[in-house]
């Protein structure tokens, strides 16, 4: 029983049949019912016509064989019915059955709370028992009469006699019944047929999707369900290949930044490598030399030391900065900030910088020049400062590197741009990407290529978009769009 259409056809087939059982044995009562009730609406008025022709016969005597007479003249004519009088407590005191026989019912006793609300006009139908029958109960007509004085009594006719009652148990053997009952398992089993043939449409579909999710689990990713129809099916085939596509999509860039990741491994031991080894030599230069050494040899290589010392905490630092800034530990604490002081200040300390490769650095500010941002003054003076650094350094002796603000209505824009080399352009949709170094050309070994990310992830914090424009040989401009009203954009 794995099967769920198996599963689904058992089921549906018990509910079928089990409600074709309850339909015919429930068609069957019901018949019997409105048989019943019009036999007793039809002859409501029986007992009362017979009543008036009854009732001088019995005002002065009771004689047997009269009223027996008289009951079998009418019931030749009406042979179905079996008539009774009954006194006024319920017992039988005559009785002509419809089959003619004779028949002692003494000390019968039939309950007249049945005949006493028929008599009161009750809607019917109204059953009551059939002496001849004390387990069944059977329509009637009933009216009052008075015997020898003795009022209250009843003519009871049950308008299903006993030869009736045989006639009806007949009807279970009629050839009518039969071919109804016949029609019914027809249509039955039409209906059968026709829900197993949806489900098993159903089912298929439900197969088609069961092969396709083993497909993708044993690796096949470019499975995807064919979408078939508008329905809870069809929605569920769309969200499948929607999460088949996001996996997918996911598997990708977990293998892009793992290739980052191994690629900024190399890249980084390549840069530790390097001033580590350099430290080393000169360390042990002047350990070997030891007194031989002159002040001004001492001096130079005690300077290359120190500069590679620094080299290696500004890219250890850079590390650590970036990794604080994935897992997204900086909260940035905002405070209004002048973005013309912040130009100013920044154009200051880089200034020795720019004059040592004889490289002009201008500033251009807004108009008005005094306005304000929301930012955390640290984290935006590093992002900047990332900019200008990596705009000097990558500019030729003579070039120039400009720091300008840009006002437009309600916003503002910060513009760092310089003459250098530019950017190739297969490089500008990697640049910010995590881990990734730009094109060698654009590096000058005194770093590992993260001050672009870290700068990109600062803005970000911020809410700033930050966009590249770059040509080769000619220059590159970042854009860093920010609002006027106090808050980045």
């Amino acid at each position: 029983m794995r099967s769920f259409y198996l599963k689904i056809a058992v089921i549906f087939s018990t509910i079928l049949i089990g409600f074709g059982v309850l339909v015919a044995i429930i068609a069957m009562r019901a018949s019997s019912d409105i048989a019943q009730e019009a036999i007793q609406k039809t002859n409501k008025e029986i007992a009362s016509v017979l009543a008036k022709e009854f009732q001088p016969m019995l005002s002065e005597e009771f004689d047997q064989d009269k009223i027996e007479s008289k009951l079998t003249e009418l019931s030749g004519k009406n042979p179905q019915f079996d008539f009774y009088l009954l006194s006024s407590t319920g017992y039988v005191k005559s009785v002509i059955p419809a089959s003619k026989d004779k028949i002692s019912l003494d000390k019968i006793v039939v309950d007249t709370d049945p005949l006493d609300r028929f008599i009161n006009g009750e809607p019917l139908p109204i059953l009551a028992a059939d002496p001849l029958n004390p387990d069944r109960k059977k329509p009637f007509s009933v009216a009052n009469i008075s015997i020898m004085g003795s009022e209250g009594c009843y003519l009871y006719v049950v308008l299903e006699g006993d030869q009736f009652t045989q006639a009806t148990a007949m009807i279970a053997d009629s050839h009518i019944l039969r071919g109804a009952l016949i029609a019914l398992g027809i249509v039955f089993l039409i209906a059968l047929t026709i829900g197993l043939f949806i489900f098993s449409n159903l089912t298929k579909r439900l197969d088609k999707i069961k092969k396709t999710v083993k497909e993708f689990e044993r690796g096949q990713l470019n499975e995807r369900i064919q979408v078939e129809g508008n329905d809870e099916l069809s929605d569920l085939s769309v969200c499948f290949n929607r999460m088949a596509d996001t996996l997918v999509d996911n598997m990708k860039e977990i293998q892009k930044t793992d290739r980052l990741r191994r690629e900024l491994v190399a890249n980084v031991s390549h840069d530790l490598r390097s001033p580590i080894a350099s430290i080393q030599g000169y360390l042990e230069t002047i350990q070997m030399k030891g007194d031989q050494i002159s002040k001004k040899e001492l001096d130079s290589y005690i300077g290359t030391v120190v500069n590679n010392t620094k080299k290696l905490n500004r890219l250890i630092d850079d590390l650590f900065e970036l990794s604080k800034l994935d897992a997204e530990e900086i909260t940035p604490n905002l405070e209004p900030v002048s973005m013309a002081e912040l130009i100013q200040d920044l154009a200051q300390q880089f200034r020795p910088m720019a004059e040592r490769k004889d490289i002009e650095l201008e500033t251009v500010f807004s108009d008005p020049p005094n306005t304000l941002i929301e930012a955390d003054m640290g984290l935006m003076n590093r992002a900047i400062s990332n900019l200008i650094d990596n705009a000097i350094r990558h500019t030729p002796e003579g070039g120039k590197v400009t720091i300008a603000s840009v006002k437009s209505g309600e916003d503002l824009a910060l513009e760092i741009s310089d003459t250098g080399s530019g950017i190739a352009q297969e490089d500008l949709n990697f640049i910010f990407d995590r881990f990734y170094q730009a094109d060698k050309s654009r590096s000058s070994g005194e770093g590992a290529g993260l001050g672009l990310a870290i700068a990109q992830k600062i803005f970000k914090l911020h809410g700033a978009e930050m966009i590249v424009n770059s040509v080769e040989n000619r220059g590159t401009t970042f854009r860093i769009a920010m609002s006027g009203n106090g808050k980045i954009a």
